[in-house]
């Protein structure tokens, strides 16, 4: 009823060996490294050094190299810069959870407290709303 298929499926016709293949954990560890170069650059927007340091020498030691500072400050208020590192600690602690990063959990969980206790509790309730 059905003609059958005659050339083969581009899945098994294909050599893996000419493709570069990477590892789940070098795919978490480019991840992780991304989602820390974000949380930096609103670290350092804040004007959080202390805090931009510990950061830097994380993502240098996933990238092997150390990252770009943001040298530049924008008029950005200050409680929208801390709900965004709240955000983005969130997502660094949840890759360094799966690929059982300790270092980087307790980075990202302290990050998250700190922006959470710095925002008012008005700023606070207008990050939750509407996030269910």
């Amino acid at each position: 009823m059905y003609e059958p298929i005659r050339t083969k499926s581009v899945h098994t016709s294909a050599d893996h060996a000419d493709f570069p293949h990477r590892s789940r954990e070098d795919e978490l560890d480019i991840q992780l490294a991304g989602h820390l170069g974000a949380l930096l650059a609103v670290t350092d927007e804040l004007g959080l050094t202390a805090e931009g340091d510990r950061i830097a020498a994380q993502v240098a030691r996933l990238r092997g190299a150390p990252p770009a500072r943001h040298a530049g400050r924008t008029d950005a208020p200050a409680p929208a810069l801390r709900r965004r590192a709240h955000a983005l600690a969130g997502r660094a602690l949840v890759v360094a959870a799966s690929r059982a990063d300790t270092a980087v959990a307790i980075l990202a969980a302290e990050a998250m407290d700190a922006h959470t206790a710095a925002l008012s509790p008005t700023d606070r309730s207008a990050h939750w709303v509407g996030r269910r």
